[in-house]
């Protein structure tokens, strides 16, 4: 792929053979690979600062898992970042995942990223050497995962939807509203969300990180749309997914010049939420035209 496609980010890891308990010298087993496409890694930089990741099973043969990041921009589309084929979710795995993602993709600081509250994931943020913690990148849960997490510990239903609830509220006043109605319902309630840090699940305390975001459904999209490749053999599972990303981005690019060419005026709505006297300030409109690449308050 490298050598067809200089400009892709390609790593990968392997292993030694044995047949039986002999080691064969002249034989590697390949055990991991990450791979970003030049298209995905220019993208990003022209998406929001957020970064969801997410991994998913795959079938037949190799087994193993599939881990994705992906991001979103300004008119709402997903992008697809980066990809791995590993032989398990685990804190060694996830870490050689985001390692690479940072080096060849994530290049700024300043990000916000998305993940599942699982072990593995906060271990390999923990070991990071800083690339992907505080300041440079604000690591957040997904929250329909932290709701699971309540009902598997708990066994409590009910508790589910005012966790949801609760991460979703914009203003320090509605949070404690809820958080309030939470801790009525007992003391263990309260200390196992209190282990988590507020800036991680809530909107009103993440200083705009999330981008409204609050879970990692972008990457469960983009995992509905490859499951039928799920069982495909390594080689042409990366086929697959580099032929639909092409196809992917050939279409954005001439849907971006007919809109270009048709001097095409978007109007850009900005929701920027404030608290003031018990109400709720927002609504900034930014008028933007593509040909003059110009931007001015409407």
């Amino acid at each position: 792929m490298v050598a067809k496609k200089p400009s892709a980010a390609v790593e990968h890891e392997t292993a030694y053979a044995y047949r039986g308990d002999e080691l064969v010298e002249d034989l590697r087993i390949l055990t991991r690979v990450f791979r970003a496409f030049y298209p995905c890694i220019k993208a990003f930089r022209s998406c929001k600062p957020l970064v969801q990741v997410d991994g998913t099973h795959l079938y037949e043969k190799y087994k193993g898992a599939l881990l994705v990041a992906v991001s979103q921009d300004g008119n709402g589309n997903i992008v697809p970042l980066a990809f791995a084929i590993v032989e398990g979710e685990t804190a060694d795995t996830w870490h050689f995942f985001l390692s690479h993602l940072r080096t060849h993709v994530v290049n700024r600081d300043g990000v916000g990223l998305i993940s599942d509250r699982h072990e593995y994931n906060i271990s390999a943020v923990g070991h990071s050497d800083g690339a992907w913690q505080y300041p440079r990148t604000i690591h957040m849960f997904c929250i329909r995962h932290i709701a699971s997490n309540v009902l598997r510990r708990f066994k409590a239903p009910q508790m589910q939807k005012l966790i949801v609830n609760i991460g979703y509220f914009r203003t320090i006043r509605e949070f404690n509203m809820r958080y309030e109605r939470y801790c009525e319902r007992g003391v263990a309630y309260k200390q196992w969300l209190d282990n988590i840090p507020r800036s991680q699940y809530a909107l009103a305390y993440d200083g705009g990180y999330h981008w409204g975001h609050m879970t990692t459904n972008l990457v469960e999209c983009i995992n509905r749309v490859l499951k039928g490749a799920h069982n495909l053999l390594v080689t042409a599972f990366v086929k697959a997914t580099f032929y639909r990303l092409n196809v992917l981005f050939t279409r954005k690019r001439v849907d971006a010049e007919a809109r270009i060419s048709a001097d095409v005026v978007d109007f850009v709505v900005v929701r920027v939420t404030a608290e003031v006297d018990a109400r709720i300030v927002e609504e900034l409109v930014l008028v933007v035209r593509l040909r003059m690449s110009s931007c001015h308050l409407g």
